[in-house]
């Protein structure tokens, strides 16, 4: 498949690479002529140095016979632009946007994006998978990860082991046994700075953090399994009030719950933007590192605190302190991926990725054949793939001990018909069956592979 990216900036550059791995013919388009040589210098791609909406600079990159673009530049604008010039001059077939700006976004204006106007097969905004991913976390206070998988019917829960987990030191095989009713599996496993994919006769130690993919049903027995217990949350602070901060504060007005967040912004006009959004939401004008402040929003009485401001630091700092004041759940967005390994030292419960969830929406829509969700691990290094088997794939008709599944992929769970497994050995993977397979990254290929997922994509 021929894809042409724009823009070079950190999502451009992951989707650029996952791309390039699977041997995709990608051009990189960006105006910062370095960004386009660490790329081109970095992977099996081509570059081309220029603004992606010049219909010149397109043509240059290909545009004439490319199958997909992907328009994530800094500039909604520019990314508008770009598909509009992708499909008026290049007839190309497939255009994705990234857009932030929430007036874009603005359900009554849906209409904007048909073929008619602009034509923007599929739009992306950050903020609202960045927000999605926050009230998961808020949903499921002792996760560090958490993911919905075959319609909510299955949860991949990121789980970190402490002392008081009744399962460590005890290889996986034996847990099969000991909880024989539990429909739950343990895909993959991150110790120290090392990611690999879980076999039944690994131990599980101390500070492991572990992917572990469970039943709907069986999520808090699971989580007590693991050590971890569910507080239900009743009042929340979030520590700013951007689109983020009030992308949240408006979904939990709307929940079921009945939760009770209250606001800290440091912009008096954001803050006040905020307080005319929203209804039962609380705003508080000021420096969320303020302990006064956060003593009159009621720290102590809190159940969570969620940082979201545009600065990492600060909210970094804001979590520690609100942790070290006794705060049960504290979750900071933090663009630098680099970062990561301070979450156990600074007592992070989790961290949100904007360029994780915004990856692995987009790669949701660029996948190949019948593929129904993609979730990136980490900093790419590894993914969840949840596609239907087709007639074709070499998987179908085989029992799981007879697939040839690279040693780097695990099957998390199947979905037959209407009813959900635990997969084992024996398991036999049918036409029409649905799978999720927990991937490190540099096996995906191999997986797409077996699954047949990259035939009659159009």
């Amino acid at each position: 498949m021929k894809v042409i990216v724009c823009g070079a900036g950190q999502v451009g550059w992951q989707i650029a690479r996952h791309l390039a791995v699977e041997n995709n013919d990608v051009t990189i388009v960006d105006n910062n002529p370095s960004l386009v040589s660490q790329a081109t210098d970095a992977f099996d791609v081509s570059g081309i140095t220029g603004f992606a909406s010049y219909p010149d600079v397109l043509r240059r990159a290909g545009a004439r016979d490319a199958d997909m673009i992907i328009a994530a530049t800094h500039s909604d604008e520019v990314n508008m632009v770009t598909c509009q010039v992708a499909h008026s001059v290049f007839k190309i077939p497939r255009k994705v946007a990234r857009l932030r700006a929430q007036s874009y976004l603005d359900v009554i204006y849906t209409d904007l994006y048909q073929r008619d106007h602009l034509p923007i097969d599929v739009v992306i905004s950050p903020e609202k998978e960045v927000a999605a991913a926050a009230l998961r976390q808020l949903a499921a206070p002792s996760t560090f990860d958490n993911e919905p998988f075959l319609q909510g019917n299955v949860e991949m829960l990121g789980i970190a082991l402490e002392e008081d987990c009744a399962v460590v030191n005890t290889p996986l095989r034996q847990l099969s046994e000991l909880f024989a009713t539990l429909r739950a599996v343990v895909c993959g496993v991150r110790r120290g700075e090392h990611l690999f994919t879980a076999n039944a006769d690994d131990q599980l130690l101390v500070g492991d953090q572990v992917y572990v993919f469970t039943h709907k049903e069986d999520v808090r027995r699971t989580l007590e399994i693991f050590g971890k217990n569910i507080k239900k949350r009743e009042r929340v602070i979030i520590i700013g009030g951007g689109n983020v901060g009030l992308s949240v504060a408006r979904q939990l007005e709307k929940g079921s719950d009945r939760i009770r967040a209250k606001i800290i912004e440091l912009s008096r006009e954001c803050a006040e933007n905020a307080a005319e959004h929203l209804e039962r939401t609380i705003v508080l004008h000021g420096d969320g590192l303020d302990k006064a402040l956060l003593e009159e929003a009621n720290l102590d009485k809190s159940d969570a605190l969620l940082a979201v401001t545009d600065d990492d630091k600060t909210n970094l700092l804001t979590a520690t302190k609100a942790k070290a004041a006794g705060c049960p759940q504290v979750i900071a967005l933090v663009n630098d991926h680099g970062l990561a390994p301070l979450m156990q030292p600074l007592n992070i419960d989790a961290f949100i990725h904007p360029r994780a969830t915004t990856v692995s929406s987009i790669l949701r829509h660029i996948r190949h054949g019948r593929v129904r969700q993609v979730y990136s691990i980490g900093d790419a290094e590894a993914e969840v793939l949840e596609a239907q088997v087709m007639s074709t794939s070499p998987i179908a008709g085989q029992i799981i001990r007879d697939v040839r599944l690279p040693e780097g992929a695990i099957v998390a769970a199947v979905q037959k018909g209407d009813k959900v497994l635990r997969p084992t050995g024996d398991t036999r993977i049918e036409e029409g069956d649905v799978v999720v397979i927990f991937s490190l990254a540099r096996n995906m290929e191999e997986v797409e592979r077996l699954l047949q997922v990259q035939i009659d994509f159009f």
